[in-house]
């Protein structure tokens, strides 16, 4: 029994009228869609992952981190982000040189693993500055194999702590995240948390401590770690649940302490012209003649705010508001 429908003849007649043009072919759903040809095999790092919202988790992360080392290393270098960047991980590691403290961490509940790059000038610094050093601005050249001592080890676990207490808080108006490490190398060649051709989202924070020198954090998320929570990054990270309210309660304090701020006012009646000659010739007793204005004008602060009659209130000179002065005017 034959699987086809039609017949040989009615296939034969089909095919002749679609070819005279008897029988119309653009009917039916989506006549008019066009396709884009996909290669599934590969990642486009154009598809969905919100650069931008990773850029404001990154200078909410700034703001928090300089404090945290402050209260944990009594150091607060300046901290540069570099422009949040999608390269091949292949790519990044070529251009790292041991010895590096690199950390393979997980982000839960991100998928996958993700790596926190401290370069050895950081952890120097850092150590010099928690005991009370002046440091000698770098660290020179570091054979390839050189470990870190267990002090130093100590002060990469303290710099981590605050990290991950860090971008915990960083990352709460979108998710939770817990941090956990699961090893650490001093050979970025041994951490390979994705293969070579795959994307990985790399965030630098450029460090600068005077007279300590400078180095670089680095913290790196494989790009599919980050499909998942697409639609979270397109959100509006600045303002996440539960900010709200120490927003307001942030805007009352400011709008308390500026309207507590003192000014010194003063009421102009008039202004005259003239000479520095005049001047210096003036005498006690010599009359000042000028145009007096219909209304005199109050001065907070040198600045022109209110048109104002000058007049008494009891025993005491007083001045009413007649109007507010437009800027530009006076």
């Amino acid at each position: 029994m034959s699987n086809n429908l039609l017949s040989p003849e009615e296939m034969s007649a089909l095919a002749q009228g679609v070819n005279d043009g008897s029988i119309a072919v653009d009917t039916g759903f989506n006549t008019a869609a066009r396709v884009k040809k996909h290669d599934l095999a590969s990642e486009n790092s154009s598809l969905g992952v919100n650069i931008a919202s990773i850029d404001m988790i990154n200078e909410r992360f700034i703001r928090l981190f300089r404090i945290g080392l402050m209260e944990v290393l009594r150091s607060s270098p300046r901290i540069n982000p570099t422009k949040v960047q999608i390269v091949r991980f292949g790519d990044y590691i070529k251009d790292l040189n041991a010895p590096l403290s690199v950390n393979v961490i997980r982000m839960n509940p991100l998928r996958g693993y993700s790596l926190a790059v401290i370069d050895p000038s950081i952890v120097f610094s850092s150590l010099v500055s928690f005991f009370g050093g002046l440091g000698n601005g770098g660290v020179g050249n570091l054979l390839p194999g050189r470990m870190f001592t267990p002090t130093e080890a100590r002060i990469i676990k303290m710099i981590l702590d605050v990290t991950f207490r860090t971008l915990k808080e960083a990352w709460s108006p979108l998710m939770d995240l817990d941090f956990e490490v699961v090893s650490s190398e001093i050979n970025p060649q041994f951490a390979q948390i994705a293969d070579e051709n795959d994307l990985v989202v790399l965030t630098r924070f450029e460090t600068e401590t005077s007279g300590k020198g400078n180095g670089f954090i680095d913290l790196v998320h494989p790009y599919a770690s980050l499909k998942p929570v697409r639609e979270l990054l397109r959100s509006r990270v600045q303002t996440g649940e539960g900010n709200e309210e120490s927003d307001r309660q942030w805007y009352d304090e400011l709008d308390n302490a500026v309207g507590s701020a003192c000014l010194e006012a003063s009421v102009t009646l008039g202004t005259i012209s003239t000479t520095l000659k005049v001047l210096e010739t003036m005498q006690v007793g010599d009359m000042l003649y000028f145009k007096k204005p219909d209304m005199a004008c109050l001065r907070p602060n040198g600045i022109p705010a209110f048109d104002v009659h000058v007049g008494t209130l009891g025993q005491q000179t007083a001045v009413q508001i007649e109007r507010a002065v437009v800027p530009g005017t006076q």
